[in-house]
């Protein structure tokens, strides 16, 4: 049972180093906005995570995850959510990112704590991957002859491993000489993350759209 659970944990944080749309909204907020305020999408994103393995250990998820129709609605919402991330992204101005190196910030630049924790958590919420990836994860210890309070233990430590991870990555790009370079090529990075992510979001409604054809 150890080296089981040993597996699914290592699984489950090499799933973390691999770069997707939360680790890209995480790197745009963690440039765009204050370490106390941009917390918040590690936040919403552990939160999100808590949802599925929750639905996971109680059963629930593999019933989502068998719902044709509810699979189609989780990808057009995330495909429809990326695309607005994108937009916004693109269409900011070069002045927009000039906060970044400043003490104090204007007031229309701030991003507040729960508006990071709502974008980060229907990110986490609509990637329809994160319902399959822990279904795939728990699906090797969701046995009868685990305890359950081990398979809330993994969970919980799941949950913590992803906030500590986002807010980890949050924490090294508030430091000043990090700030100081990345405030340089901010503007090309939200750029570049934008048109990721909005290509992402077109993908996922276009496949989703014409997956029968």
């Amino acid at each position: 049972m150890f080296v089981m659970i040993s597996a699914v944990v290592l699984a489950h944080f090499l799933a973390l180093l691999s770069p997707g749309p939360d680790f890209l909204l995480v790197l745009k907020s963690g440039i765009r906005n204050k370490k106390n305020n941009a917390v918040g999408i590690a936040f919403g994103i552990a939160a999100a995570n808590a949802v599925y393995i929750f639905l996971c250990i109680i059963g629930v998820g593999e019933i989502l995850s068998r719902s044709i129709i509810l699979m189609k609605v989780l990808k057009i919402c995330s495909g429809v959510f990326l695309t607005y991330v994108a937009v916004m992204a693109i269409k900011a101005k070069r002045a927009d990112y000039n906060f970044i190196n400043e003490a104090v910030t204007d007031d229309k630049n701030k991003i507040s704590i729960q508006q990071e924790f709502l974008t980060g958590f229907i990110s986490g919420l609509t990637n329809p991957k994160n319902l399959i990836f822990y279904l795939s994860l728990f699906s090797i210890v969701l046995t009868e002859t685990i305890n359950i309070y081990v398979k809330i233990g993994l969970g919980v430590w799941m949950t913590l491993l992803v906030f500590i991870w986002d807010a980890f990555i949050i924490f090294v790009l508030s430091k000043d000489t990090v700030k100081k370079f990345f405030s340089k090529i901010a503007y090309y990075i939200d750029k570049v993350a934008g048109t990721i992510l909005g290509l992402i979001g077109l993908k996922l409604i276009q496949g989703t759209i014409f997956e029968d054809h």
